[in-house]
């Protein structure tokens, strides 16, 4: 049996983290975004060269089961909790609540003291089940279209 691993990402992760937000963004949000939203939040999938650029500097970890990377999770050094996506059939498995443990963890040993978001309307649920509390409403507004989302936060303890 294999099971899960938590790890830092490596270059060699990227075309399945590009994969993993695509399909988190254009499928797994579709029970709470409509067509016009998913499209305006990502309007093509990104290069993995881009995205790598665009979350440099960021510690990135991926959850991996059987040779497969299956989610990913990224922190700022200030603690701004930037991309949090799993693929749609994990959902439900432990997958993201690993991947959120590992990045509070590391946080908490970094002396942050304090983690926010701008959390999804998927992702708001499951991250107020993990201690984290609404600061305000934040909508962005992309070509026109309106994308529900949440300021949130979450208090560390050292």
């Amino acid at each position: 049996m294999t099971g899960r691993e938590i790890r830092r990402a490596g270059p060699s992760d990227m075309p399945a983290i590009v994969e993993i937000l695509w399909r988190g963004v254009r499928e797994g949000a579709a029970p709470r975004y409509d067509a016009a939203q998913r499209a305006a939040w990502l309007p093509q999938r990104p290069e993995p060269d881009a995205f790598a650029e665009r979350i440099s500097g960021q510690t990135v970890w991926v959850a991996e089961e059987a040779g497969q990377v299956t989610g990913f999770v990224t922190l700022r050094a200030d603690g701004y909790l930037d991309f949090a996506h799993v693929l749609p059939e994990q959902r439900g498995t432990g997958t993201a609540d690993a991947l959120l443990a590992m990045l509070e963890n590391h946080a908490a040993a970094q002396g942050l003291r304090r983690l926010t978001v701008r959390a999804s309307d998927m992702a708001r649920p499951f991250l107020a089940r993990h201690g984290w509390t609404v600061v305000a409403p934040a909508p962005q507004m992309r070509d026109g279209i309106v994308i529900p989302a949440t300021e949130m936060a979450r208090a560390l303890t050292a």
